[in-house]
């Protein structure tokens, strides 16, 4: 069992002093209460060789997707609450996007160079230089996955040390996740967050390219 507390509240302070120890909260809504889990088993993507599975690198390729950071926010956590209404729940929306206003809550907007629309995303916290994802969502084929490969390639560019994704899973798998353990991971998390690195400002840029 990773839980380790369980409050009945939910403040952006308290999720700052969180992620840097190692914790993060879930929303349990039948209980009305706030779970905070730190797992024996780590998920990472690693940062200085991401790997780009063969369709989705020809998916970016071909320019279906326009890729944004922090223009829609609150949207993305809309979408991804649309398939997880029982861990983001509304204090969820409430603190992270106060985390946003803050400059620590960020988002990965993807959208359709068909139509325009918001088809994809996903959101998490940057702490000095670790990235802690919290989830995605996708309305379009391949929308979350050239989500995740984008705020790779914005983090290695901007000099972040660690992309934190709470579990594996076989989504995440293909991107060259690795699993380690919370010892190792707490380890790595304390060097990161003590760096000085910047997420960036918002960004328009449109993504094409392949590594």
């Amino acid at each position: 069992m990773d839980v380790v507390a369980i409050s009945r509240e939910l403040t952006a302070e308290m999720v700052l002093d969180a992620y840097p120890r190692g914790l993060f909260p879930m929303a349990y809504v039948e209980g009305d209460a706030i779970t905070w889990h730190r797992p024996k088993v780590r998920a990472l993507i690693p940062l200085e060789a991401p790997h780009v599975p063969r369709r989705l690198a020809r998916t970016l390729r071909q320019g279906k997707f326009e890729v944004t950071f922090d223009v829609a926010f609150r949207e993305v956590m809309k979408g991804c609450a649309a398939s997880r209404p029982v861990w983001i729940s509304d204090d969820f929306h409430r603190v992270y996007g106060e985390l946003h206003d803050r400059g620590v809550a960020h988002s990965v907007d993807v959208w359709s160079m068909d139509d325009g629309e918001l088809v994809g995303g996903l959101y998490g916290l940057a702490i000095g230089g670790a990235f802690f994802a919290e989830s995605k969502f996708h309305r379009a084929t391949d929308a979350s996955k050239v989500a995740v490969v984008s705020l790779v390639r914005r983090l290695a560019e901007r000099g972040f040390a660690v992309l934190e994704v709470q579990y594996l899973t076989d989504h995440l798998k293909q991107f060259g996740t690795i699993e380690t353990s919370n010892r190792d991971y707490l380890g790595r998390l304390r060097k990161a967050v003590a760096m000085t690195v910047s997420f960036g400002p918002p960004s328009s840029r449109i993504n094409r390219t392949v590594p």
